[in-house]
């Protein structure tokens, strides 16, 4: 019943970019992650399953581009996206603001984009592209949040906000 839930939501978010000319971003936190002491975690088993979960959730689902920070978390939480749909996932920085985001606009306008980030990056990156302050730093425990937005342009976004 909740993946029909997300499944319907999704579909109301392809409505309203379909009805204009407008740019979807889907922003996920990165899968629970192992507690192996480095800086630079990979994902633990249940990280590995949420990651599946996500390219269960999005396989139907036209996307333009995939892109993670440099670290292996949120790398792995987009592989297995990446792998059924055939797309590198692309690095960006995790402080990346509106003069990257404007860039996403032009690059894939009237695309789908997929966006893996940290606590506080998926955050601040949502907030950017609705142009309020609508979301704080995620709990650290916190990893089913998928946020969904639907614009034309920077800081004037639609949020669809599911878990997963």
């Amino acid at each position: 019943m909740k993946k029909i839930q997300v499944l319907l939501l999704l579909l109301i978010a392809a409505n309203v970019t379909f009805a204009q000319d407008q740019t979807t971003f889907i922003l996920v936190r990165h899968a629970e992650k192992a507690d192996d002491g480095t800086r630079n975690p990979p994902l633990n088993d249940k990280g590995k399953q949420r990651a599946l979960n996500l390219a269960s959730l999005l396989e139907n689902q036209s996307i333009t581009a995939l892109y993670s920070t440099p670290y292996k978390r949120t790398r792995e939480t987009l592989q297995p996206l990446a792998d059924k749909k055939g797309l590198e996932t692309k690095d960006y920085e995790p402080r990346a603001g509106e003069e990257w985001l404007a860039t996403l606009y032009e690059n894939h306008n009237n695309g789908t984009i997929v966006i893996a980030g940290h606590s506080n990056t998926i955050p601040f990156l949502a907030n950017k592209l609705l142009g309020s302050e609508t979301f704080s730093q995620f709990d650290e425990k916190e990893y089913s949040n998928l946020i969904v937005i639907v614009g034309t342009e920077v800081g004037k976004g639609k949020l669809v906000r599911i878990s997963f």
